[in-house]
C-alpha cells in the first residue's frame, strides 16, 4: 500500500461517534462493493489508526489505503459520504511515509454465539438427537467478544449483525486480498 486518505469523524452532542462509525462504514462498504475487482474483493484497504482508543475503541479516524493514487480517486469516497459532510473531514490523498516499519492486519472476526444453532449443527454433524446435542451445550453462555464492533445491516436480507474488527500488529508487510469491508485475513497495511 503506497497511498492513503484519512477520514476524521466529527461527532457532536446529537450524533455519537458510534452512530457515525456505523453510518460511515455502511457507506464505505457500499462504495467498495460498487468498485470491487472480483467477488467480494477490493483494492482498497481500511486501517484504523486509533484502534484501541480508551474513549472509543475505534477512535475517530478511518484510513483508506491503495497501491495507486488513481484507485483512491476512483473510489470517490466523498461522493458516497455526501450526506455526512457535517460529520466527516477528508484530508488529501498522500503517499505512505517511507519510514514505516510496522504493519497491521485488520480482519473480521466471527463468533459462534447461538447455543441453539450450535446444538442443531452438532446433532446433524454427529448423528445425535437434538436432546443429546443440547445437553452438550448446557451452561454455554452467549459470549460477546471484547473486540470493537460496528452494528451493520445486510443489504441482501436486511439482517442486523455485528462486524467485529480485530487488529494484529506484525513487523513485515504481506500482500493479499481485501474484502469489500476493506479488511483481510492475510494482507497487511502500513501502521503509522
Amino acid at each position: 500500500m503506497k497511498y492513503y486518505l484519512d477520514i476524521t469523524l466529527l461527532p457532536d452532542t446529537e450524533i455519537s461517534l458510534g452512530f457515525l462509525w456505523q453510518k460511515v462504514y455502511q457507506q464505505l462498504h457500499l462504495a467498495l462493493v460498487e468498485n470491487k475487482i472480483a467477488e467480494n474483493e477490493s483494492v482498497i484497504a481500511v486501517s484504523i489508526p486509533e484502534y484501541g482508543n480508551k474513549q472509543f475503541p475505534l477512535g475517530d479516524k478511518i484510513r483508506l489505503l491503495s497501491q495507486t493514487k488513481t484507485q483512491l480517486q476512483q473510489l470517490d469516497i466523498e461522493k458516497w459520504l455526501n450526506r455526512l459532510t457535517d460529520y466527516t473531514h477528508f484530508k488529501p490523498i498522500k503517499e505512505v511515509p517511507s519510514s514505516v516499519n510496522q504493519f497491521a492486519r485488520f480482519k473480521r472476526k466471527q463468533f459462534d454465539t447461538n447455543a441453539e444453532r450450535l446444538a442443531r449443527r452438532r446433532a446433524k454433524r454427529k448423528g445425535e438427537s437434538l436432546e443429546q446435542a443440547v445437553k452438550h451445550f448446557v451452561g454455554f453462555a452467549s459470549r460477546e467478544a471484547n473486540l470493537p464492533f460496528l452494528n451493520m445491516k445486510s443489504l441482501t436480507n436486511e439482517d442486523q449483525f455485528k462486524l467485529f474488527i480485530e487488529r494484529e500488529v506484525v513487523n513485515t508487510a504481506e500482500n493479499g486480498n481485501f474484502s469489500c469491508y476493506g479488511l483481510s485475513k492475510g494482507a497487511t497495511v502500513p501502521l503509522f
